[in-house]
């Protein structure tokens, strides 16, 4: 007691299993997606426009990442992973209910799979380094883009053109900061 040392704790690294990598593909398939419609109730009155292409990309942004703000212990490798994995599930979900519930093309909506993966990487990747404002800020960024001119009454060539080069675009940063999240360096 009469020690004046400063406790430490010591947190082994975590490389999260199957099947926790499984649970965090699933809250993305059941849990994100409700939280980001239970939102929308809340500005479903505005223009579709203003709601769709302005508000619901920062409020689906966050429900997807949401659960890896209570991850310690893990390696900034594993918490893109897992990102990645809420994602794809908030990705399958949503072209679920585009597809059956609403009769949307799949062609048109299979983009928003890899899409979702990729933008959840992207924030991933930012709570990983301690920055998750500026990484959710150019996902939520590149989410507003691409919903804009798919609802804007914009040029239909233009419009798909600017959502590839936006797919392309979250495809490619979200493997690049994949590769460049270290395997070692611990997240607390």
């Amino acid at each position: 007691m009469g020690d004046n040392s400063t406790p430490e704790c010591v947190i082994p690294v975590h490389n999260p299993p199957l099947r926790e990598k499984l649970f965090f593909f699933v809250s993305g398939l059941l849990v994100s997606v409700p939280f980001a419609l239970f939102l929308s109730q809340f500005y479903d009155f505005l223009p579709l426009l203003v709601s769709s292409a302005l508000i619901a990309p920062f409020i689906e942004e966050l429900a997807k990442v949401f659960p890896l703000f209570y991850r310690h212990g893990e390696t900034e490798h594993s918490i893109v992973t897992l990102g990645i994995l809420v994602g794809l599930g908030f990705g399958l979900t949503e072209f679920f209910l585009y597809t059956v519930l609403l009769g949307v093309s799949p062609f048109v909506r299979l983009s928003g799979i890899i899409f979702h993966a990729s933008s959840a990487g992207i924030t991933a990747y930012g709570i990983a380094k301690k920055k998750p404002l500026l990484f959710y800020l150019i996902a939520s960024g590149l989410h507003v883009l691409n919903n804009f001119v798919a609802i804007a009454d914009v040029n239909f060539f233009f419009a798909i053109l600017v959502q590839i080069v936006v797919l392309i675009l979250a495809y490619y940063l979200a493997v690049t900061l994949y590769r460049k999240a270290s395997k070692t360096k611990m997240i607390f």
